[in-house]
């Protein structure tokens, strides 16, 4: 079965929409969307998007992705447990699905990591896009169609956020990258493992991932 691909609109600077908001009888009460900021196109596109998939501004572009593969879960929930069993602080909670600005080259980046790492409490209000200063960790895992935005443009937003440690788990290359202090739009120290060994990650989380679990 093909893989769905994630639809990325590089560039928008106001041009007409076309696509499923189009009218092909051409009514009148149809939105006009010319003229549209990114920022609007963006809220237009995660109003109307399917049930589980995730728009993102990364960088200027607008990225939708449709849900995960098994594969993908299976190894976000086992991440997941294994923060539960070792974090140090047992004030912290995970968190996935949650909605980060972060902030980007041109304008604020919106993202949303496969898992954020927090204090309890950090989320608690109603906003569907957060202050990243009180995350520990963000963790993404690779697959094929996003696999190139979490090698290369997210970071950017993550490191400019300040966010302690950023956790790459790339399928594709069956590697486990660690990424620490932040400084600009870099990491300045980068641990890469092969998937199946177990990483120690930095302070402030300062415990092991036995990737082999994975």
């Amino acid at each position: 079965m093909a893989t769905a691909e994630p639809i990325i609109m590089p560039g928008y600077q106001g041009e007409y929409i076309s696509g499923p908001f189009d009218d092909p009888d051409g009514d009148s009460d149809v939105p006009d969307h010319t003229g549209a900021s990114v920022e609007q196109v963006f809220q237009l596109f995660s109003a109307t998007a399917p049930r589980g998939w995730r728009v993102e501004l990364i960088e200027g572009e607008i990225c939708v992705t449709p849900p995960a593969n098994g594969e993908h879960e299976e190894i976000v929930s086992e991440l997941t447990e294994q923060v539960i069993d070792r974090r140090r602080d047992r004030s912290l909670r995970n968190y996935t699905g949650i909605g980060l600005d972060v902030p980007g080259g041109s304008m604020t980046g919106h993202v949303v990591p496969d898992l954020a790492v927090a204090p309890k409490g950090t989320f608690d209000d109603e906003q569907e896009w957060h202050d990243p200063s009180a995350v520990l960790l963000v963790a993404e895992v690779t697959s094929t169609s996003t696999g190139d935005r979490d090698r290369e443009t997210k970071i950017l937003g993550y490191a400019r956020a300040g966010i302690p440690v950023y956790l790459l788990i790339d399928r594709e290359e069956a590697e486990v990258t660690v990424f620490s202090e932040p400084s600009g739009d870099r990491y300045a120290k980068t641990v890469k493992c092969k998937l199946g060994m177990v990483v120690p990650l930095p302070d402030p989380l300062g415990f092991e991932l036995d990737t082999a679990e994975f």
